[in-house]
């Protein structure tokens, strides 16, 4: 018989999906959130559905990491009425910003353009409005309590020890160990948030856990393995060279956390060991990925020494050009070949990427290289899954460009490092698969219980956990 007062875990958003990160811990003399994240892909409606909660009852907010599907519904936790503090590394706070800002802007363009086209037809009424605004945006970071942690480095909330170390999986990344007690017995639980590939190349690895009676893991990638990095640095090179040497360009859409710097990385090898043609020219044509590659000089710190050696200016070189405006985007299009361009959104679904598709992806002689995950409903997906012709701006274009799929440069840690973790608790009681979808948690789980011999439960949305 379950206690009436007992502590318990309760998943608002990526349960059975990848997106839509939001849990709330209850330990009855705390009850506190973990992340706040936007629903993308086939599951965007849901970003406009009741949060499932009162904000209001939620005395404080602990974020593993910045990405959007972690802190993109951060702003509606305000709206109705939300007032505590917010913990996160300090390099999530500078990077939430940005991302927020960003999600903000396109909401209002997307508005307002909807709102024209509605208007004449007499249905502007039927237009939903941006969950939030540039300015809310602006208006809450003003007014965040914000609490900075540091890694490995325990701190009291409430009847909660807290400790975060780093995940390895984007810049101010972490897995945070919660440790209480009830009934006169200490509890630990643990949340991973993402977990990071362990071959990043600009990140150290993700730390090592310790003891928990409740994990509540990641599943992202539970079905498969990647390729190695090496293999995957090899394979991008040639397909850049071989387009390039072809007379085409290379199309690659690029998250802006992570991917981005990753790229970056890379093509600056590239440039420095002369394998990139001298007349190539790069273009990181996104004001986003501008923005988060300052914060990532910033903290540079945070970096693999292979990275700190640059100091200020880890992903720069010669032939790499940040485009401001959109003026400056445009002109990339008078040039006919040789270039890379970088640019968002990474899952094709928005963005500066889907202006130079419509002016190059019927090429034969061009690339696009897809380097990040590519979630169900998104047109990245949809051109995956082997879509012939796509729909950009009310045009139909034919797919001609040569696809790439490299899979190596996931800033996720894959199933064979997931489990690998996993083994690194002293003590591992209970597992609660999360942020997965559904068919892969499935796979994953069979995995777990044949190598580890442990049975894990696939968490559904709205389910009281208790722990």
């Amino acid at each position: 018989m379950i206690l009436k007062k007992q502590a318990y875990e309760e998943s608002h958003g990526a349960a059975k999906i990848v997106t839509g990160s939001m849990h709330i811990l209850d330990t009855v003399k705390s009850r506190v959130l973990i992340d706040a994240g936007m629903f993308q892909g086939h599951d965007e409606y849901k970003n406009f559905e009741p949060l499932g909660f009162n904000p209001k009852e939620i005395d404080a907010l602990f974020l593993t990491h910045a990405h959007l599907d972690h802190v993109g519904r951060i702003p509606l936790l305000y709206k109705y009425g939300f007032k505590g503090e917010v913990f996160a590394h300090p390099a999530t706070f500078d990077i939430a910003k940005i991302v927020l800002l960003d999600a903000a802007k396109l909401q209002e363009e997307d508005y307002e353009t909807k709102f024209k086209k509605a208007q004449r037809k007499g249905k502007e009424k039927l237009i939903r409005k941006p969950l939030y605004t540039v300015d809310e945006v602006k208006s809450i970071f003003k007014k965040m309590k914000k609490r900075k942690i540091e890694y490995n480095k325990s701190f009291k909330y409430k009847n909660l020890k807290v400790k975060y170390k780093d995940a390895g999986h984007i810049l101010g990344s972490s897995f945070i160990e919660f440790t209480f007690e009830e009934f006169g017995l200490k509890k630990r639980v643990v949340f991973s948030g993402d977990l990071g590939n362990k071959n990043n190349n600009i990140l150290p690895p993700l730390e090592k856990p310790t003891y928990a009676d409740a994990l509540f893991i990641e599943s992202t990638y539970g079905d498969r393995l990647h390729k190695s990095f090496e293999e995957s640095k090899t394979e991008f090179k040639k397909a850049v060279i071989q387009t390039l040497m072809n007379g085409g360009n290379v199309l690659i859409p690029t998250f802006a956390i992570e991917r981005a710097q990753q790229i970056l990385c890379l093509l600056k090898e590239m440039s420095d060991e002369k394998s990139l043609p001298k007349d190539a020219k790069v273009f990181l044509d996104s004001p986003m990925a501008d923005k988060v590659t300052s914060v990532y000089k910033k903290w540079h710190k945070l970096l693999k020494k292979s990275c700190q050696k640059y100091k200020n200016h880890p992903f720069e070189f010669k032939q790499l050009r940040f485009v401001k405006d959109v003026e400056e985007s445009k002109k990339i299009n008078d040039i006919e070949r040789g270039c890379v361009i970088l640019a968002g959104s990474g899952m094709c679904n928005g963005g500066r990427i889907l202006h130079h598709f419509k002016h190059r992806i019927w090429n034969p002689r061009n690339a696009v290289i897809f380097v990040g995950y590519q979630a169900v409903g998104t047109l990245g997906r949809d051109m995956i899954d082997g879509a012939k012709n796509i729909r950009i701006y009310h045009e139909d274009i034919i797919v001609r460009s040569k696809l790439y799929t490299i899979n190596g440069f996931s800033a996720h840690a894959d199933q064979g490092e997931l489990i690998e973790w996993m083994r690194e608790f002293k003590t591992l009681e209970k597992i609660f698969l999360i942020h997965g979808e559904y068919d892969k948690q499935v796979i994953f789980r069979s995995v777990i219980l044949n190598e580890m011999n442990k049975k894990a439960h696939i968490v559904e949305e709205g389910e009281k956990i208790y722990l």
